[in-house]
C-alpha cells in the first residue's frame, strides 16, 4: 500500500498529470493519458514504457467462415 504523502507528490511521467491509486488492482491510473502504471512491492513503476492502456483492445470475434 502506498502512503498518502507519496500519492500526493506522484505525477504521470508523460503528461505530469495527477495519478489515481487503485488499491484493489495495485496500479496508478492516469486518466488524461488513458494508461496505468503498475506498483510492484509498494514501488510505483513510473516509466513511460511500463504504461499499459486502461482499456485493452477487444479481440475480433471469430469468423463464421471455415
Amino acid at each position: 500500500m502506498l502512503s498518502k504523502e507519496l500519492l500526493e507528490i506522484l505525477a504521470c511521467p508523460k503528461c505530469k498529470g495527477d495519478l489515481l491509486y487503485d488499491e484493489k488492482r495495485n496500479i496508478l491510473i492516469c486518466k488524461s493519458c488513458g494508461v496505468y502504471y503498475p506498483v510492484e512491492e509498494d514501488i510505483p513503476i513510473l516509466l513511460i514504457d511500463s504504461a499499459k492502456p486502461l482499456e485493452a483492445p477487444q479481440e475480433a470475434p471469430p469468423s463464421d467462415r471455415p
